[in-house]
């Protein structure tokens, strides 16, 4: 999905927001990898298990979650890019991201290890929508930063939000809605897919999502300090 949109400062800021997702995406599969080592070596399961599920987390990471992610990415950023393109994104909103929610969800977790006959999934189905939402929404603003003295990521945030605190309240939204999807696994993790160390994958799933939302706080506190 490509616009026509011809502005240096439209692409100079979805280049910096594209390399700042990816950057965070393989933080984020380096410190699950580590936290799934952790538990397979402090864990009792037998000879057997402990290299299935040690295959499907690097599997998972390597192929499916990072294919996924990159895509979600590109759809994500191309959404915020054509609504801008056409000029009336408040009036074509709705339209664009029923376009491409289909494409964003099949790109998701949610959809590709999650049953879909399982009675919670249109819960998580319903959460992953309404994040895509805010996603574009932040996108355009993002993307719509018209100042040549950008040159980061970080100084795209401090003219978006002006301050620590709004930038707080929009990363806590974008949380709230991970946070909901893996409270749901949590609660039923036959959900999953997965054949064996669905426990252990769920708590792995937990402790990541917890350092990484250590990490992001962190790194809003550097960019506004």
């Amino acid at each position: 999905m490509d616009g026509d949109l011809d502005l240096d400062y439209v692409e100079r800021n979805y280049r910096l927001v594209e390399k700042t997702m990816v950057d965070q995406m393989e933080r984020s599969f380096a410190i699950g990898k580590q936290l799934i080592d952790s538990e397979l070596d402090a864990g009792i399961l037998d000879f057997v298990v402990k290299p299935i599920v040690k295959t499907f987390y690097a599997y998972w990471t390597d192929k499916d979650a990072r294919t996924g992610t990159l895509q979600q990415i590109k759809v994500t950023l191309d959404c915020g890019k054509l609504l801008l393109n056409n000029g009336e994104y408040k009036e074509k909103f709705d339209k664009v991201v029923e376009e491409n929610f289909l494409t964003y969800l099949r790109s998701d977790q949610t959809y590709r290890q999650c049953r879909k006959n399982h009675k919670n999934f249109n819960k998580l189905k319903q959460i992953t929508k309404e994040c895509f939402i805010t996603q574009v929404e932040d996108t355009i603003r993002f993307l719509k930063i018209d100042d040549e003295n950008i040159s980061s990521y970080d100084d795209l945030c401090k003219i978006v939000y002006k301050t620590k605190e709004r930038a707080y309240k929009a990363l806590m939204q974008q949380l709230d809605f991970n946070e909901a999807g893996i409270k749901i696994v949590e609660s039923d993790p036959s959900i999953l897919k997965i054949l064996v160390g669905k426990k252990m994958i769920v708590g792995a799933l937990r402790k990541g999502f917890d350092r990484t939302k250590e990490e992001l706080i962190e790194g809003l506190n550097r960019t506004f300090n």
